[in-house]
């Protein structure tokens, strides 16, 4: 287990509910990767991710899907593309990713409380 952080910590990190609204391939990435297009609603907008969780999601099970992301972290170059926030996800049995998503719709941009 990481090191206990105080609740001040951890309203630092912003962990908003958005949706999927585009995902291509990323062939130059080092694993296997989708680049995805994530609406955050109109206060934070569009947002782009690489995500590798190629094996448990093809593109049509990603379009339309309400995801959760930290949204407040600098964006970091992979290879060729710029990933604006980090796609949360758990590892499985096998380590493969399994998406963190909301049991019911809620409206794009809200925060993780």
């Amino acid at each position: 287990m990481a090191d206990e952080i105080t609740f001040a910590d951890f309203e630092k990190v912003e962990i908003r509910i958005g949706t999927i609204i585009e995902v291509t391939p990323f062939p130059e990435a080092r694993k296997p990767a989708w680049k995805l297009k994530i609406d955050f609603g109109p206060e934070i907008g569009v947002k782009k991710s690489s995500a590798q969780i190629t094996v448990h999601y093809d593109e049509a099970a990603l379009l339309g899907r309400q995801i959760m992301a930290v949204v407040n972290f600098p964006p970091r170059q992979i290879g060729p593309f710029r990933s604006e926030v980090l796609t949360l996800g758990f590892a499985d049995a096998n380590g493969d990713i399994v998406l963190a998503m909301p049991e019911r719709a809620v409206p794009n941009g809200r925060k993780l409380i």
